[in-house]
């Protein structure tokens, strides 16, 4: 059991509470599955254990190779604890292969390589509907200072190129993912960028290289079925999960202990 406060926060996946210790919060993660800027809802018995892991498992790696990170470390198959940050208000896109709404936008078909890996940003606001913001808007609101966003697009340049290594790795295609940053407030006075949130199939698109099969979110919006399947599978080829996972039906996750 966890040793957290009081709640503060509770969001489409997440809830936030006080952590045990000065500066750190809980993270639990819920089996609720949201889309269309949470129009769409279910509850998918399974899930948050499964982000939960599988988020662990990735912001372990990226702090392993030098990623300033928000996580401390698991404290159960639903829960994390992590340090108190200041999210900064964007949601920074990285898009690979063209997929979702930026082949609504532009004209795109789904599954076409983009000619590089191209970086955007929403202004999170869930009224207006996390809108597309370039950066001249950013700093002009001062969501985040130009020296913020430099470290912003330096450290996603970094995950994105870590990530596609460790998801082709594993025969699965790293088509997109939603990361947030936040500001940690050091005892010397400085501020550093870090990332934020979680990495998981929630936030990622991820396709099976051979077959093209969806192993994320897209799964429930498009009501194809098959998301616990497909995250389970994600966390079994990540070597978080026994069995061989395939084939039928899968039994409840049995996560393998990190």
């Amino acid at each position: 059991m966890s040793q957290k406060g009081r709640r503060l926060y509770e969001g489409k996946a997440k809830i936030l509470y006080e952590g045990p210790e000065p500066g750190t919060l809980v993270v639990h993660f819920k089996d609720d599955a949201t889309a269309f800027n949470g129009e769409k809802f279910e509850v998918i018995e399974g899930k948050g254990v499964l982000n939960n892991r599988i988020s662990e498992y990735i912001f372990t790696r990226l702090g392993e190779i030098g990623i300033p990170t928000a996580f401390i470390k698991r404290l159960n198959m639903r829960e994390q604890l992590v340090r108190k940050v200041e999210i900064i208000p964007l949601e920074v896109i990285v898009r690979n292969v063209a997929a979702g709404s930026i082949c609504k936008r532009l004209g795109l078909k789904e599954g076409e390589p983009l000619p590089r890996s191209i970086i955007e940003y929403c202004f999170k606001d869930d009224a207006l509907g996390d809108p597309l913001v370039a950066e001249e808007h950013i700093t002009a609101f001062n969501w985040a200072t130009p020296r913020e966003l430099d470290d912003i697009v330096q450290l996603t340049i970094r995950i994105n190129d870590f990530l596609t290594g460790l998801f082709a790795g594993i025969g699965i295609r790293l088509v997109d993912f939603k990361i947030e940053f936040g500001r940690e407030y050091m005892p010397d006075g400085m501020v550093r960028t870090v990332l934020a949130d979680e990495i998981s199939p929630d936030s990622c698109r991820l396709w099976d290289m051979k077959t093209g099969e969806k192993l994320d979110k897209d799964r429930f919006r498009r009501d194809m079925g098959g998301l616990v399947d497909a995250y389970t599978e994600v966390a079994r080829r990540l070597g978080l999960i026994n069995g061989n996972g395939s084939g039928g039906p899968h039994p409840k996750p049995k996560l393998v202990k990190g």
